[in-house]
């Protein structure tokens, strides 16, 4: 299936799941827009930290499953910047430490950059599906889950210089399955912070190092490469009604969120 045709499917099945669910109930689809920052590394390419910045954002489907509306089911449509990346100073580079294949697919028509030891750019459209599980009172959401994502960009730097590598070089592969945790907390009524963590199940890349040693031998290292990510962004809820939390302790303090969510009454 091309990543086109699954976009399309994808954006089909929403708006008829949007469409069906508010013809039996207005309240039986939320709708939502997102948009937040990944802060991303890749497991395995001798880069440490969440040290990659991209965006993230798009639309999502949310879809209660009981009736109190505590447990949910999720789908999104999303854009996702992914990837690793480290700076250095100049003149850190020794390129006689490393066997010529290093460099066989160094473009050339890329100018030599000595400030950059490592930026991989994986840039994915993302469909994670996720169950949430809401504490009523402090507005909180946890979600576990996974995602589906499609390679549409790749570009990586190593020790300065510019890889062939493109979404069509089949350098990464154009599919990455990870498993996803999250937590929502309500900012203000439809607005929510959320925080989420994200790893790959299966390695997006093999790749092997050639290192040249003092004798002149070459000692070879074979890394599997795993997205690994945190991402934060904010959620607007579309069609979610609220009202004031009234409830107070026996000292006249409000207990939990300011603004409860309304849940529609099925029975009337």
């Amino acid at each position: 299936m091309t990543m086109k045709k699954c976009i399309l499917y994808v954006t089909i099945m929403l708006l008829l799941c949007a469409f069906s669910l508010q013809k039996a109930d207005a309240q039986r689809f939320i709708g939502s827009a997102i948009a937040g920052v990944n802060f991303a590394q890749i497991e395995g390419d001798n880069v440490h930290g969440f040290t990659k910045v991209g965006f993230n954002g798009g639309l999502g489907l949310n879809v209660p499953i009981n009736k109190k509306q505590t447990w949910q089911v999720s789908i999104e449509l999303l854009y996702s910047m992914k990837g690793s990346v480290k700076h250095c100073s100049p003149g850190y580079f020794d390129t006689a430490n490393y066997a010529p294949s290093m460099y066989a697919d160094v473009d050339r028509n890329v100018p030599f950059d000595p400030k950059t030891k490592c930026n991989i750019s994986l840039d994915y459209v993302q469909i994670p599906v996720l169950v949430h599980y809401e504490e009523t009172y402090s507005g909180c959401t946890f979600g576990l889950g996974f995602s589906w994502s499609r390679l549409v960009r790749a570009k990586e730097v190593y020790n300065g210089f510019a890889r062939t590598t493109t979404a069509r070089s089949k350098t990464y592969k154009t599919s990455d399955w990870s498993v996803i945790a999250e937590m929502n907390i309500r900012l203000y009524k439809n607005l929510t912070l959320n925080l989420r963590y994200e790893y790959s199940m299966v390695p997006i890349r093999t790749q092997q190092f050639d290192y040249v040693l003092n004798d002149g031998s070459v000692l070879s290292e074979t890394n599997k490469y795993h997205n690994h990510m945190l991402s934060t962004r904010l959620i607007y809820f579309i069609n979610e009604k609220f009202y004031k939390n009234t409830r107070v302790n026996k000292y006249g303090q409000r207990m939990g969120t300011k603004w409860l969510r309304e849940i529609p009454d099925y029975n009337n």
